[in-house]
């Protein structure tokens, strides 16, 4: 199979790095080709920490995908994510030359690329521009200006912003591994692609998405990001906190965490306990249920009053603004028992468990149709809108080539003066290096 006709999504988590492989199947889902994963090792709560350890275990993530797929891997999309993560609200606008041609898509990447030339505070970067809604000649609220007449075309974007440095760190990562660097994509908006549906992001709804170091949340509302923002506790500090309360090993804390832990502690009896090996010979350590969920229970809480403040950040207690879709959970934390119940008793927001198997081809594994893997299902996804985007630029290219070929032949059959014809030659030209240029720039951000 060529590289074109697949694509990777490489999801670079704190407590797991996964490489997905896939394409697009010819009723518009996803079919999985090829998993591997690997444990993390050199990620501490999203931020690579340790390089020499992170390529080795995206090299086992991604040794295990090709081993799965027959397929190698070329060219990958990655997850960023980490406390360094923020994102700010900026109005621009542009005045165009001729207001009496319409509107076409090079004006609204002019704007998009004017704002992403804005200056950042020291050692930040600008990793998303996503605009929310369009001003043309001030009549506001437009979804999607193309095709429009007007002189002055404006927007409101909601640009997300990173340190450079834990950027380049991902990207030493990836080249150092023997990948090429597709592109890198915001985490919360790689699990939105996978799990939530259309209907949910007009009604106004908040993913969030609980992995091993961050709690990831994206709230969208009429169809449009409106607010994203990453907090530095996940799963991970559940388990840390079950580790130090009980005084066992990490192994031990997370197994309890996953096969007996609750975020409810009303449900445990008192009488109900779960028996330890000891370390090396050593008495069993007998540890109770009940104290067990109030360990998780407390810091489940924390973790949900953070996201939940940053919903009312946002507005959600404006009826203009309400979330009418609710809360989605996500992520390897989502699967703790009664988490669902806890979230919609402190928000008082309708709460459901997100997976990401609605665009999945139906004979997927189950094991991807899991929470765990929504980030990098939503990155593959990610990936092949991608692949496309640069296979219709391509073509475009291909198409122009043609037509001005088609023209030097009309030139050659025609009697014409000598002076116009390299006038023409180059304005064609210049239309061909235009998109040229485009084709560079997008492997330039690419690289």
């Amino acid at each position: 199979m060529e590289q074109t006709k697949y694509s990777v999504g490489l999801d670079i988590g704190t407590t797991k790095i996964v490489a997905i492989i896939g394409k697009q199947n010819e009723y518009g889902k996803i079919e999985i080709l090829g998993i591997g994963k690997s444990k993390s090792l050199g990620v501490h709560r999203g931020v690579v920490n340790n390089i020499t350890q992170t390529i080795k275990s995206i090299q086992q993530a991604v040794e295990e995908a090709e081993a799965n797929s027959g397929l190698k891997i070329g060219s990958v999309v990655v997850g960023i994510a980490g406390q360094h993560i923020r994102s700010l609200q900026h109005s621009d606008y542009i005045t165009r030359k001729d207001s009496e041609e319409v509107i076409g898509e090079e004006d609204v990447d002019l704007l998009c690329n004017q704002v992403h030339k804005l200056i950042m505070l020291p050692g930040e970067e600008i990793i998303h521009v996503l605009p929310q809604e369009y001003k043309v000649d001030g009549q506001a609220e437009i979804r999607e200006p193309v095709g429009m007449y007007g002189g002055r075309l404006e927007a409101n974007f909601h640009v997300v912003v990173g340190q450079v440095v834990s950027i380049k760190n991902v990207g030493r990562c990836i080249k150092s591994a023997g990948l090429d660097l597709g592109n890198i994509t915001l985490e919360p908006l790689a699990s939105s692609d996978a799990v939530l549906s259309q209907e949910e992001k007009e009604a106004g709804v908040a993913l969030i998405d609980i992995g091993g170091g961050t709690t990831d949340l994206a709230i969208f509302k009429d169809g449009i990001i409106r607010h994203t923002a990453v907090i530095p506790f996940g799963g991970g500090v559940i388990t840390e906190d079950i580790k130090e309360g009980c005084s066992i090993i990490e192994k031990q804390a997370e197994l309890l965490k996953t096969r007996f832990g609750s975020a409810w502690p009303g449900e445990n009896r008192d009488n109900e306990i779960v028996s330890i090996p000891g370390l090396r010979g050593r008495e069993p350590k007998e540890i109770s249920l009940k104290n067990l969920s109030k360990i998780i229970h407390a810091r489940v809480v924390e973790i949900i009053e953070q996201v939940y403040v940053e919903i009312k950040n946002y507005g959600h207690e404006e009826q203009k603004k309400k979330l009418i879709a609710g809360i989605v959970l996500t992520g390897g934390g989502s699967q703790l028992k009664h988490l669902k119940q806890l979230v919609e008793y402190i928000t008082g927001m309708d709460t459901r468990i997100g997976y990401p198997n609605e665009h999945l081809a139906g004979d997927s594994d189950e094991e991807v149709a899991s929470p765990l893997y929504a980030t990098a299902v939503g990155l593959l996804m990610n990936a092949i809108k991608n692949q496309e985007k640069l296979k219709l630029t391509q073509e475009e290219i291909l198409q122009e080539q043609q037509l001005e070929e088609e023209e030097e032949l009309v030139y050659a059959n025609q009697e014409t003066e000598a002076v116009a014809r390299p006038n023409l030659h180059k304005e064609r030209k210049s239309v061909f290096d235009k998109w040229s240029e485009k084709l560079k720039e997008f492997l330039d951000n690419a690289e």
